[in-house]
Parts: C-alpha cells; sequence; structure tokens
C-alpha cells in the first residue's frame, strides 16, 4: 500500500468513536483507492455505533435517511472535505424494487457489514482504530489492518471486477451493480471475472426495471472515463446496451462505403474512444458516440456506393429521444444535439468565402465552434484516417478567426430590437424580427455595413416594405444562412458520398 494521507478529518471522526468504545472502518471505494495508491473522492467510514449515538457524537450532522446513514460535517481542512458519512454496520433484506431494500437490520460485525456489498474490492475495510492506537492518519500504518473476506485484495491485484457471494443474488437485490461493473471495469482497466460476467447476461433484463436517472448516471460515469469505449463494447458484449441506448445497437454489421472501413456501430464507438482519450467534455463524447446513429436508417445503396443522406439530422432526433429518456438535463441535450445535427459542416479552402464562415458562426454558434471542430476531429479519427485536423480545417480556423470579430448575430448589430420599434412606431412583434434578420443577412455579406447611419436608413426603407414581402426577405436570409452555398455543398458531398 503507497502511503496516502487520511484526511485530518476522517481521522478526528476515526478518533472521537474509538474513545467513545467504537469501532470505526474506512469502507467502500475509498479503501481499493487506498490500496491501488489512487487518492479517494470519498471517504466513508462505518461503525457499530447506531444513528443516535453518532448524532449525539458530533453535534454538526444529519440523519435523514433510513439505512443507518449519518452526514457528519466537518470543518473543511486542506483537503476541502465537508461531509463524511458514517454508516452504521447493517445487513439487508430483500430488495423488491431492485434499488432499495426493504428493511436493514443493523449488526455488530464489520464481517456482516461487508458481506451486503457488491463486489469484492468494494467489500473490504480498514480498520482506523487498531488496538495499538486510535485515529491513525497514514494508510501505511494501517496495512495490518485490513478486513478482507472475499478476497478483493487478491482481486485487485489480477485486476478482475468479482462479484460477492453468489453473483445472481447481488444484481436482483439491485440491477443497477449490472451497469457499475462494466463501469468499474472501463473506470479501472479490470475485466469482468467470467461467472460474474455470465451472471450479468443472464439477468441483463434486470436494468429495465432501474429507474432511468440512476441508469443514467452510472452512464455518465462510464463515458467520462478513459476506457468509455471498451466501456460501450462491453455494455453490448453483456446484453445491457439494448437496456441503456437500443438505438445504438441500430449501426451493428451495418456496412458503410468506400470511405469507411468500420461499421456503423464501430466507427460510432471509435469515435468516443478519440474524445475520451482527449479528455473532452461530456457533450462532446456524447456527440462522437451518437453523430451517426442515425445512418442505418438512411442508408441508399450497397457497397462501396452506399449514401447516407440527411443521416445528420435524423441522428440529431435520435439523440433528443436517447437522452431524454435516460432523463439528460435540457441544456445537455440541446448541446449535443446541436453537435450532432452541425457535425457535417461543409469547408473547403477557396470554395466557402468570409461571408459564407459568417454564416457558418451564426448558424452553429460561436460558442459551439470548438466543441463542433472537436466532434469533426472524433469523427475522423473514428474512421481511421491519418490526421484529425487536416490543412482544410486549420484553414478554416484561420478564415474563423479572421471574421471572429465581424457581427455574426442580431445582438451585435448597430442597431436593435429598441431602435426598430422606436424609428417605426411599432410594438415588439414578428415585424422587428424579420426586418433585424434582414439587416443580419447584409451585414454577414459585408461588414463595413453595421453603422447606425446605414443600417438605420435601412429599417426606414424595410418598414414601408408589405409584410409578405418583407418576411420572404427574411426567409430568404434564414436559408442562405442554413445552406451556407449550398450549390457548392451539395455537390462535394456528392461527390465525395458525404451525405
Amino acid at each position: 500500500m503507497k502511503e496516502i494521507r487520511i484526511p485530518d478529518e476522517v481521522a478526528e471522526i476515526a478518533r472521537v468513536l474509538g474513545e467513545r468504545g467504537y469501532q470505526a472502518h474506512l469502507v467502500g471505494g475509498c479503501v481499493r483507492d487506498l490500496l491501488t495508491g489512487t487518492p479517494p473522492n470519498d471517504w466513508d467510514i462505518a461503525t457499530d455505533a447506531l444513528p443516535e449515538d453518532v448524532l449525539k457524537l458530533f453535534e454538526d450532522s444529519v440523519y435523514e435517511n433510513d439505512f443507518g446513514t449519518v452526514g457528519v460535517k466537518t470543518e473543511s481542512g486542506e483537503s476541502a472535505l465537508k461531509i463524511v458519512e458514517v454508516t452504521t454496520f447493517r445487513t439487508e433484506g430483500a430488495y423488491s424494487d431492485r434499488r432499495r431494500p426493504d428493511e436493514v437490520n443493523f449488526v455488530s460485525t464489520i464481517e456482516q457489514d461487508l458481506a451486503r456489498r457488491d463486489f469484492t474490492i468494494n467489500a473490504m475495510a480498514i480498520n482506523l482504530n487498531p488496538a495499538s492506537g486510535t485515529g491513525r492518519s497514514q494508510a501505511s500504518n494501517l496495512k495490518n489492518e485490513i478486513t478482507d473476506p472475499y478476497d478483493g485484495e487478491k482481486d485487485l491485484k489480477k485486476k478482475v471486477i468479482r462479484a460477492v457471494g453468489e453473483a445472481e443474488d447481488r444484481f436482483e437485490e439491485d440491477a443497477l451493480r449490472l451497469m457499475r461493473a462494466i463501469r468499474l471495469a472501463a473506470q479501472l482497466g479490470f475485466s469482468v471475472e467470467k461467472k460474474t460476467g455470465e451472471a450479468i447476461k443472464r439477468k441483463s433484463g434486470l436494468l429495465a426495471e432501474i429507474a432511468k436517472e440512476r441508469v443514467r448516471d452510472e452512464f455518465r460515469k462510464l463515458i467520462m472515463t478513459p476506457r468509455a469505449a471498451e466501456g460501450v463494447f462491453a455494455l453490448e458484449e453483456y446484453k445491457l446496451l439494448e437496456h441503456v441506448i437500443p438505438e445504438l445497437r441500430e449501426g451493428i454489421g451495418c456496412a458503410q462505403n468506400k470511405h469507411h472501413i468500420y461499421t456503423v456501430f464501430e466507427h460510432n464507438v471509435r469515435a468516443l474512444e478519440y474524445a475520451a482519450q482527449k479528455g473532452y467534455s461530456l457533450e462532446v463524447r456524447l456527440a462522437a458516440l451518437l453523430h451517426d446513429s442515425g445512418k442505418p436508417m438512411t442508408k441508399r445503396g450497397k457497397n462501396d456506393e452506399a449514401t447516407f443522406h440527411g443521416h445528420e439530422m435524423v441522428s440529431a432526433r435520435i439523440v433528443k429521444d436517447a437522452l431524454t429518456r435516460l432523463r439528460f438535463s435540457k441544456e445537455t441535450i440541446e448541446k449535443v444535439r446541436h453537435l450532432v445535427r452541425y457535425h457535417m459542416f461543409y469547408y473547403n479552402v477557396g470554395e466557402v468565402s468570409e461571408s459564407g464562415v459568417r454564416r457558418f458562426i451564426s448558424r452553429v454558434g460561436e460558442e459551439n465552434i470548438d466543441d463542433i471542430l472537436r466532434v469533426r476531429e472524433a469523427d475522423r479519427i473514428g474512421s481511421k484516417v491519418p490526421k484529425a485536423f487536416p490543412y482544410k480545417l486549420r484553414h478554416l480556423l484561420f478564415m474563423i478567426d479572421k471574421v471572429r470579430h465581424d457581427p455574426v448575430h442580431p445582438k451585435m448589430l448597430a442597431v436593435k430590437g429598441d431602435d426598430v420599434m422606436r424609428m417605426l412606431g411599432i410594438n415588439p412583434g414578428k415585424k422587428v424580427g424579420s426586418i433585424l434578420f434582414v439587416l443580419l443577412d447584409e451585414v454577414l455579406d459585408d461588414p463595413s455595413r453595421n453603422t447606425k447611419e446605414y443600417l438605420e436608413a435601412r429599417v426606414r426603407e424595410l418598414g414601408e416594405m408589405p409584410d409578405k414581402e418583407l418576411e420572404k426577405r427574411a426567409e430568404e436570409g434564414r436559408k442562405k444562412r442554413d445552406e451556407v452555398e449550398d450549390d457548392i455543398e451539395a455537390g462535394m458531398k456528392k461527390r465525395h458520398f458525404v451525405k
């Protein structure tokens, strides 16, 4: 065990419990982390003290559950640790809802408590108050104080995830453990022990009974590991993916065209692999994984000549459906949907003008540019091309930087909506928005027009225009923005099978 300092707050709680004659053991993930030399994120203490006893010992504490866990508030020290969970040793009854035990029974030994845990590497404890002293704060002093009834330390060394006792029983108690096994394997770079893996496959259908929010949380953790791609492949191997994002499975065995050596499913997961290796955000990773999920539905033709017209729009709809079902936040869903919808942007040196680049920025939003390019990188590497960022994309960055300060949004115009209403004596409404969009379209073509004098003159002219004609003009501007030089784009996409 490497020497990792136990936070003073944790040692102090153990000292207080020990002085009152109670046991205090580190349990769960923090023990696993200490044994592998990883700084723990959470510190959990198990004790034979009943919850009411813990509350008496620590005035600033909270007990708001039925499972014996008291949150002890600490004065945040160097570790910035604010709450330490202190839980009474317990055994658990049946899990009729596949989530929480129907009843818990407090017990007197740490061994009884460890018997209820999920995997052997999480079923170890370190006695913080050994007979030779109390409140030890160095892990190196506690090597001989490990309680390990299920050989979790051996499994750590072998790098395997193995269920405590009968695997099927553990999964029937809490079906989320099915996903947790895969997530831990991906997070730690471990494999799933054979019998445990077989039990996961047999019990995979139980995952459908778990609240989507809990599935989402485990899926998010998996996606945010460096080995996220291995985790997604494992979800499919162990028959769990169909209960998480079944839409991805449509790409299994779906061949692409001469520009792709992988099936749609493999390509999507390999795109995620690149995004995870680069440490990109959750939104970029989800977009990379789902960016081509619409290809199976849009595939036309066979072999090298297959096309996938409009797959980015279908993929964006799949993103919305899948992430909504998993109860992701509206902000996350919209961000990922937007990245997927526009990941197929067209750009070729010498073929798209500065006004086209301004319209591209206006369409996708300057705040999304970097992430859309990251999804494009992942898309390319997921196709096994040699460069994530070829010359034409570097040139696009140059062009974006060149026009970055040009007006690309109505808010950047020298004339605002209030000015339009004041000048024309009208109230807020569709006409104001249409006028602003016509002005923006003209400024996107020529940024030098973004002056108060020019735009005010145009406001007066546009104010005299019949409403239908004005709306038609605004709609033309919207289409021009959304179809950047569409004639070039469509022709190039056709030639390069980029549909």
